[in-house]
Protein backbone atom coordinates (compact mmCIF):
# COMPACT_ATOMS: atom_id res chain seq x y z
CA UNK A 1 0.00 0.00 0.00
CA UNK A 2 3.06 2.53 0.88
CA UNK A 3 4.59 2.74 -2.08
CA UNK A 4 1.45 2.91 -4.26
CA UNK A 5 0.42 5.88 -2.36
CA UNK A 6 3.93 7.34 -2.70
CA UNK A 7 4.26 7.04 -6.22
CA UNK A 8 0.69 8.40 -6.83
CA UNK A 9 1.21 11.36 -4.39
CA UNK A 10 4.77 12.21 -6.47
CA UNK A 11 2.91 12.07 -9.94
CA UNK A 12 -0.02 13.91 -9.13
CA UNK A 13 1.96 17.25 -8.19
CA UNK A 14 2.96 17.34 -12.16
CA UNK A 15 -0.50 17.61 -13.18
CA UNK A 16 -1.02 21.65 -11.30
CA UNK A 17 2.52 22.59 -12.86
CA UNK A 18 1.30 21.59 -16.25
CA UNK A 19 -1.86 23.69 -16.27
CA UNK A 20 -0.56 26.86 -14.43
CA UNK A 21 2.42 26.68 -17.49
CA UNK A 22 0.55 26.02 -20.92
CA UNK A 23 -3.10 26.97 -20.01
CA UNK A 24 -6.27 24.72 -19.45
CA UNK A 25 -6.56 23.11 -23.20
CA UNK A 26 -2.80 21.52 -22.87
CA UNK A 27 -2.35 21.00 -19.23
CA UNK A 28 -6.16 19.97 -18.79
CA UNK A 29 -5.82 17.04 -21.75
CA UNK A 30 -2.29 16.10 -21.32
CA UNK A 31 -2.08 16.50 -17.86
CA UNK A 32 -5.04 13.75 -17.39
CA UNK A 33 -2.93 11.12 -18.95
CA UNK A 34 -3.28 7.79 -16.59
CA UNK A 35 -0.49 8.94 -13.74
CA UNK A 36 -2.13 7.31 -10.13
CA UNK A 37 -4.00 5.30 -11.75
CA UNK A 38 -0.44 3.08 -12.48
CA UNK A 39 0.15 2.48 -9.24
CA UNK A 40 -3.27 1.74 -7.81
CA UNK A 41 -3.55 -0.89 -9.64
CA UNK A 42 -0.20 -2.06 -8.92
CA UNK A 43 -1.22 -1.82 -5.56
CA UNK A 44 -4.77 -3.58 -6.36
CA UNK A 45 -3.47 -6.42 -7.48
CA UNK A 46 -1.00 -7.29 -4.61
CA UNK A 47 -4.07 -6.63 -2.38
CA UNK A 48 -6.21 -9.26 -4.16
CA UNK A 49 -6.95 -12.14 -7.19
CA UNK A 50 -7.42 -12.00 -10.72
CA UNK A 51 -10.88 -12.12 -10.79
CA UNK A 52 -11.55 -9.09 -8.21
CA UNK A 53 -8.90 -7.02 -9.91
CA UNK A 54 -11.12 -7.16 -13.06
CA UNK A 55 -14.06 -5.77 -11.28
CA UNK A 56 -12.42 -3.04 -9.37
CA UNK A 57 -10.85 -2.50 -12.93
CA UNK A 58 -14.40 -2.03 -14.43
CA UNK A 59 -15.59 0.25 -12.52
CA UNK A 60 -12.59 2.57 -12.97
CA UNK A 61 -14.33 3.96 -16.60
CA UNK A 62 -17.60 4.43 -14.43
CA UNK A 63 -15.80 6.59 -11.86
CA UNK A 64 -13.84 8.91 -14.62
CA UNK A 65 -17.73 9.27 -15.72
CA UNK A 66 -18.43 10.67 -11.99
CA UNK A 67 -15.24 12.59 -12.34
CA UNK A 68 -17.24 14.24 -15.28
CA UNK A 69 -19.97 15.18 -13.58
CA UNK A 70 -17.65 16.37 -10.16
CA UNK A 71 -16.04 18.60 -12.42
CA UNK A 72 -18.91 19.94 -14.22
CA UNK A 73 -20.01 21.34 -11.10
CA UNK A 74 -16.86 23.65 -11.20
CA UNK A 75 -18.06 24.52 -14.81
CA UNK A 76 -21.87 26.06 -13.75
CA UNK A 77 -21.57 26.56 -10.42
CA UNK A 78 -19.30 29.09 -9.53
CA UNK A 79 -21.05 31.52 -12.50
CA UNK A 80 -24.12 31.43 -10.14
CA UNK A 81 -22.35 32.32 -7.12
CA UNK A 82 -20.68 35.50 -8.35
CA UNK A 83 -21.85 37.86 -5.99
CA UNK A 84 -20.56 36.12 -3.06
CA UNK A 85 -16.63 36.52 -1.88
CA UNK A 86 -14.57 34.54 -4.07
CA UNK A 87 -13.39 32.90 -0.83
CA UNK A 88 -17.15 31.31 0.07
CA UNK A 89 -17.42 30.95 -3.58
CA UNK A 90 -14.74 28.50 -4.06
CA UNK A 91 -15.57 26.77 -0.26
CA UNK A 92 -19.06 26.58 -1.81
CA UNK A 93 -18.04 25.10 -5.07
CA UNK A 94 -16.12 22.42 -3.64
CA UNK A 95 -18.23 21.00 -1.18
CA UNK A 96 -21.05 20.92 -3.83
CA UNK A 97 -18.76 19.19 -6.02
CA UNK A 98 -17.81 16.90 -3.09
CA UNK A 99 -21.36 16.07 -2.53
CA UNK A 100 -22.40 15.14 -6.12
CA UNK A 101 -19.25 12.72 -6.52
CA UNK A 102 -20.41 10.74 -3.31
CA UNK A 103 -23.88 10.53 -4.16
CA UNK A 104 -23.33 9.92 -8.18
CA UNK A 105 -20.50 7.34 -6.76
CA UNK A 106 -22.76 5.93 -4.25
CA UNK A 107 -25.50 5.26 -7.46
CA UNK A 108 -22.95 3.93 -9.41
CA UNK A 109 -20.74 1.47 -7.79
CA UNK A 110 -24.40 -0.03 -6.92
CA UNK A 111 -25.60 -0.06 -10.49
CA UNK A 112 -22.62 -2.03 -11.59
CA UNK A 113 -23.02 -4.55 -8.96
CA UNK A 114 -26.73 -4.88 -9.96
CA UNK A 115 -25.33 -5.21 -13.33
CA UNK A 116 -22.82 -8.01 -12.93
CA UNK A 117 -25.64 -9.41 -11.09
CA UNK A 118 -27.21 -9.39 -14.30
CA UNK A 119 -24.87 -10.97 -15.81
CA UNK A 120 -22.94 -8.28 -16.90
CA UNK A 121 -19.06 -8.88 -17.88
CA UNK A 122 -16.60 -6.11 -16.32
CA UNK A 123 -15.19 -5.49 -20.07
CA UNK A 124 -18.81 -4.88 -21.06
CA UNK A 125 -18.99 -2.79 -17.94
CA UNK A 126 -15.80 -0.53 -18.40
CA UNK A 127 -16.94 -0.13 -22.24
CA UNK A 128 -20.35 2.01 -21.16
CA UNK A 129 -18.39 4.06 -18.56
CA UNK A 130 -15.89 5.00 -21.55
CA UNK A 131 -18.49 5.87 -23.96
CA UNK A 132 -20.44 8.09 -21.47
CA UNK A 133 -17.42 9.76 -20.59
CA UNK A 134 -16.13 10.57 -23.84
CA UNK A 135 -19.98 11.56 -25.31
CA UNK A 136 -20.40 13.93 -22.01
CA UNK A 137 -16.30 15.24 -22.36
CA UNK A 138 -17.01 15.66 -26.59
CA UNK A 139 -20.64 18.14 -25.20
CA UNK A 140 -18.88 20.22 -22.86
CA UNK A 141 -15.77 21.05 -25.01
CA UNK A 142 -17.63 21.90 -27.70
CA UNK A 143 -17.63 25.63 -26.42
CA UNK A 144 -14.85 25.54 -24.15
CA UNK A 145 -14.08 28.19 -22.06
CA UNK A 146 -11.20 30.58 -21.34
CA UNK A 147 -8.33 28.95 -20.64
CA UNK A 148 -5.67 31.16 -20.46
CA UNK A 149 -2.19 30.02 -18.83
CA UNK A 150 -1.69 30.96 -15.07
CA UNK A 151 0.33 34.21 -14.16
CA UNK A 152 1.29 33.29 -10.72
CA UNK A 153 2.70 30.12 -9.37
CA UNK A 154 1.05 28.03 -7.31
CA UNK A 155 2.63 27.78 -3.93
CA UNK A 156 4.93 24.67 -3.18
CA UNK A 157 2.48 24.18 0.20
CA UNK A 158 -0.33 23.53 -2.09
CA UNK A 159 1.29 21.16 -4.00
CA UNK A 160 3.11 18.99 -1.33
CA UNK A 161 -0.83 19.23 -0.06
CA UNK A 162 -1.96 17.53 -3.53
CA UNK A 163 0.61 15.01 -3.32
CA UNK A 164 -0.63 13.76 0.04
CA UNK A 165 -4.45 14.36 -0.63
CA UNK A 166 -3.57 11.81 -3.66
CA UNK A 167 -1.23 9.64 -2.00
CA UNK A 168 -4.12 9.00 0.76
CA UNK A 169 -6.58 8.21 -2.33
CA UNK A 170 -4.68 5.99 -3.13
CA UNK A 171 -3.45 4.19 -0.43
CA UNK A 172 -7.17 4.12 0.62
CA UNK A 173 -8.17 2.36 -2.66
CA UNK A 174 -5.63 -0.33 -1.99
CA UNK A 175 -6.66 -0.79 1.22
CA UNK A 176 -10.17 -1.40 0.56
CA UNK A 177 -9.38 -3.49 -1.87
CA UNK A 178 -7.33 -5.62 0.86
CA UNK A 179 -10.74 -5.71 2.60
CA UNK A 180 -12.71 -7.46 -0.16
CA UNK A 181 -14.84 -4.51 -1.80
CA UNK A 182 -13.16 -4.40 -5.28
CA UNK A 183 -16.02 -2.31 -6.38
CA UNK A 184 -15.69 0.06 -3.72
CA UNK A 185 -11.26 0.04 -4.03
CA UNK A 186 -11.70 0.58 -8.30
CA UNK A 187 -14.24 3.73 -7.10
CA UNK A 188 -11.58 5.18 -4.26
CA UNK A 189 -8.87 4.79 -7.06
CA UNK A 190 -9.70 7.69 -9.17
CA UNK A 191 -10.78 10.37 -6.27
CA UNK A 192 -10.78 13.13 -7.71
CA UNK A 193 -7.84 14.16 -5.94
CA UNK A 194 -6.11 16.04 -8.64
CA UNK A 195 -8.78 16.93 -10.44
CA UNK A 196 -9.80 18.93 -6.74
CA UNK A 197 -6.76 20.09 -5.86
CA UNK A 198 -5.91 21.71 -9.20
CA UNK A 199 -9.13 23.14 -9.01
CA UNK A 200 -8.39 24.80 -5.32
CA UNK A 201 -4.75 25.24 -5.87
CA UNK A 202 -5.49 27.46 -9.39
CA UNK A 203 -8.35 29.34 -8.27
CA UNK A 204 -6.16 30.38 -5.05
CA UNK A 205 -3.78 31.39 -7.01
CA UNK A 206 -5.07 32.41 -10.32
CA UNK A 207 -8.42 33.37 -9.45
CA UNK A 208 -11.71 31.39 -11.10
CA UNK A 209 -11.43 31.98 -14.63
CA UNK A 210 -8.01 29.17 -14.79
CA UNK A 211 -9.93 26.15 -13.18
CA UNK A 212 -13.16 26.93 -14.64
CA UNK A 213 -11.59 26.87 -17.87
CA UNK A 214 -9.70 24.02 -17.51
CA UNK A 215 -12.22 21.95 -16.19
CA UNK A 216 -14.00 20.91 -19.84
CA UNK A 217 -10.05 19.72 -20.91
CA UNK A 218 -9.29 17.87 -17.90
CA UNK A 219 -13.31 16.27 -18.62
CA UNK A 220 -12.58 14.82 -21.48
CA UNK A 221 -8.97 14.29 -20.97
CA UNK A 222 -9.47 11.99 -17.85
CA UNK A 223 -11.04 9.40 -20.35
CA UNK A 224 -7.67 8.10 -20.87
CA UNK A 225 -7.83 6.61 -17.24
CA UNK A 226 -10.85 4.58 -18.22
CA UNK A 227 -8.83 3.62 -21.40
CA UNK A 228 -5.86 2.32 -19.47
CA UNK A 229 -8.47 0.05 -16.87
CA UNK A 230 -10.02 -1.81 -19.95
CA UNK A 231 -6.84 -1.94 -22.12
CA UNK A 232 -5.72 -3.11 -18.52
CA UNK A 233 -8.00 -5.86 -17.97
CA UNK A 234 -6.54 -7.82 -21.09
CA UNK A 235 -2.64 -6.67 -20.79
CA UNK A 236 -1.48 -7.12 -17.59
CA UNK A 237 -3.05 -10.89 -18.26
CA UNK A 238 -1.04 -11.42 -21.09
CA UNK A 239 2.30 -9.49 -20.46
CA UNK A 240 2.49 -9.37 -16.70
CA UNK A 241 2.16 -5.84 -14.09
CA UNK A 242 5.03 -3.66 -15.31
CA UNK A 243 4.91 -4.59 -19.28
CA UNK A 244 1.02 -4.94 -18.96
CA UNK A 245 0.72 -1.41 -17.60
CA UNK A 246 2.97 -0.06 -19.97
CA UNK A 247 1.00 -1.00 -23.37
CA UNK A 248 -2.37 0.22 -21.09
CA UNK A 249 -0.42 3.26 -20.77
CA UNK A 250 0.60 3.65 -24.02
CA UNK A 251 -2.63 2.86 -25.78
CA UNK A 252 -4.83 5.36 -23.65
CA UNK A 253 -2.05 7.87 -24.67
CA UNK A 254 -2.36 7.74 -28.21
CA UNK A 255 -5.76 6.52 -28.59
CA UNK A 256 -7.55 9.36 -26.15
CA UNK A 257 -5.51 11.90 -24.54
CA UNK A 258 -3.92 13.02 -27.95
CA UNK A 259 -6.84 13.13 -30.01
CA UNK A 260 -8.36 14.61 -26.97
CA UNK A 261 -5.63 17.13 -26.93
CA UNK A 262 -6.28 17.42 -30.58
CA UNK A 263 -9.97 17.66 -30.71
CA UNK A 264 -10.17 20.87 -27.44
CA UNK A 265 -7.38 22.95 -29.44
CA UNK A 266 -9.83 22.72 -32.47
CA UNK A 267 -12.35 23.75 -30.99
CA UNK A 268 -10.44 26.39 -28.69
CA UNK A 269 -9.55 27.88 -31.97
CA UNK A 270 -12.81 27.90 -33.63
CA UNK A 271 -14.56 29.10 -30.72
CA UNK A 272 -11.74 32.09 -30.74
CA UNK A 273 -11.90 33.12 -34.54
CA UNK A 274 -15.97 33.40 -34.08
CA UNK A 275 -15.36 35.85 -30.87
Amino acid sequence: MLPAAIAAGAVAILVTVLIERYGGVVGGALGTVPTTIVPAVAGMASAQGDAELMESLSVVPAGMLVNAIFLSVWIFLPSRLEGLPLNRSLALTAMSALVVWAVVGTVAVLAIGSAQDGGASPESIAAAGIAMTGAFGLILGWSPGEAPSGSESVGASVLLARGGMAATAIGASVWVAGLGYPLVAGLASVFPAIFLTSMVALWISQGPSVPRGAAAPMLLGGGSVGVYAIVAMTAIGDYGMAMGSVVAWAVAVVGWSLPSYAFLNWRSRAVGSND
